[in-house]
């Protein structure tokens, strides 16, 4: 931000927060205008604040800032969508927290993004209304790599360039894509992936969301392409994400006779 400009609006999501101090919250945001930064909300902390209720994590809400000394200081806050459906049980939770980690987890403060924000917004916005969330979620994922620059390769082998065949193939993250049979056998860390499960990824890839959502993989597919696409996110981070873990143990808990 110009240094003349002391004061800005822009829209936001909130990806995480913390308390400070008696009643104040330091809030980790990611703004169409700034990108990911973090933004002092004084006071909300209290009980009757009236910006508390606009700055819960994954709220997509219209911010003014004051630029201070070391942070922005939130001086206004307005909820543009609280994405209530996603806060009615915790598998939701779960999905829209999956959705706000890997934004943080993948951006650094203050590199701007808007196309970023904006996938964010609207994947949760389709995770709102669509009654798939597998693929909302594989779709964001693709779209965030494409993004990243860390788009896999899933045209040619990543090793010798052949041409993929209708077979089943591998998965490198360490070589960023598809290997054929012949690569992918003596490649360290590279996993199976059926043929079907590559062409979905291709689909995604290459389809826009509308178009993409006429495919029908099946529970038993999309565990595949989920497996898949957290070993390659995973090794793109080098750490571990936390909210497939909190899934994985929410389901198993609903699963469990009582």
């Amino acid at each position: 931000m110009p240094n003349r400009e002391r004061s800005i609006r822009t829209e936001a999501l909130v990806l995480r927060h913390s308390d400070w101090g008696e009643a104040d919250r330091l809030l980790t945001l990611y703004t169409d205008r700034l990108g990911k930064v973090r933004a002092l909300g004084k006071g909300i902390r209290k009980p009757k604040s009236r910006k508390a209720g606009h700055l819960e994590p994954f709220t997509h809400t219209n911010l003014q800032l004051a630029k201070g000394r070391d942070l922005y200081i939130i001086t206004q806050a307005e909820t543009l969508n609280a994405y209530l459906p996603l806060r009615s049980n915790l598998i939701n939770v779960g999905l829209a927290s999956y959705i706000i980690e890997l934004l943080d987890r993948f951006t650094y403060e203050e590199e701007e993004n808007s196309a970023m924000f904006r996938l964010a917004v609207r994947t949760l916005t389709r995770l709102d209304a669509d009654p798939d969330p597998s693929l909302v979620l594989r779709y964001y994922e693709m779209r965030l790599l494409d993004l990243l620059g860390f788009r896999p390769e899933l045209q040619t082998c990543a090793i010798c360039h052949a041409e993929i065949q209708a077979e089943d193939q591998y998965f490198s993250a360490e070589q960023g894509g598809i290997l054929c049979p012949r690569c992918g056998r003596n490649q360290p860390g590279a996993r199976p992936i059926s043929m079907r499960a590559l062409k979905y990824l291709r689909h995604f890839q290459r389809s826009s969301y509308e178009a993409a959502k006429v495919a029908d993989p099946g529970p038993v597919l999309h565990n595949e392409l989920e497996i898949l696409m957290h070993h390659y996110l995973t090794y793109l981070l080098e750490r571990n994400l936390n909210t497939p873990a909190f899934l994985r143990s929410v389901r198993r808990e609903l699963q469990s006779p009582e």
